[in-house]
């Protein structure tokens, strides 16, 4: 089975491919579209849940996204013609480090800053697509406590909180808003991550098994995940 639908049967029951609830993904939207006629782009876009969420709360806004997964673009196609969204959203299949298009008033790249080599690469991007006082979604991980080799391994080498802040404000931009994941949506997220796929695909039970030891035994103690609402600082 490849990656792509491994992925979207991980997330059959978190439809949010990021560590966040239902109610923090609302709350980090109405932040983000103030005006709510916004033209939104979502760089990695996956499954598509931001954008119909974003369209849902905000029935002027329009939305575009792009993903190289065209099993997930398809999820996201069926999904938007289910909530009644299909003609606010356009999808494209697509390299998100390769897209360019028209300006957009909300750009979002939520769990997906690594197509593009990682958070400040991502920032770029989003940067060259925003309109003018425009705003950013960007969520990437942290480490909230000294991570082992393993993990570092697993995960890559991200900051600590602290300083992970520091190098988005260095670059430039002015959080608006911010959500840290608790405990418990981060649990909740993994225990869907390997449950979902576990149970929709018994081939896949050593995935999910292995998927689930990594968290346990890897990444759980020290990863954290940042959710920020962005600005661009303004030109002095």
């Amino acid at each position: 089975m490849n990656r792509d639908l491994i992925s979207r049967l991980a997330h059959a029951d978190h439809p949010v491919a990021a560590p966040l609830g239902d109610e923090a993904v609302a709350r980090l939207l109405a932040r983000a579209l103030p005006r709510g006629d916004e033209r939104i782009l979502d760089l990695g876009c996956g499954g598509g849940e931001w954008l119909l969420r974003a369209l849902e709360l905000r029935p002027q806004a329009r939305g575009e996204g792009v993903d190289l997964s065209e099993v997930a673009l398809e999820h996201a196609r069926r999904e938007a013609a289910r909530r009644g969204l299909a003609d606010r959203l356009a999808l494209h299949h697509l390299d998100a480090a390769e897209f360019t298009g028209p300006p957009a008033d909300l750009v979002l790249c939520v769990g997906s800053t690594h197509a593009f080599g990682g958070l400040l690469p991502a920032l770029a991007a989003a940067r060259k697509l925003l309109t003018p006082g425009g705003r950013v979604i960007v969520g990437d991980g942290y480490w909230e406590q000294e991570p082992s080799a393993e993990a570092v391994e697993l995960l890559g080498d991200l900051a600590d909180l602290p300083a992970t802040v520091d190098m988005v404000t260095g670059d430039g931009w002015v959080p608006i808003y911010g959500h840290l994941s608790t405990r418990h949506e981060l649990d909740d997220y993994e225990w869907n991550w390997s449950g979902s796929l576990a149970e929709r695909a018994p081939d896949q039970l050593a995935t999910a098994s292995e998927h689930r030891d990594e968290w346990l035994r890897g990444y759980r103690h020290c990863f954290g995940f940042l959710t920020l609402v962005l600005t661009p600082a303004a030109r002095r």
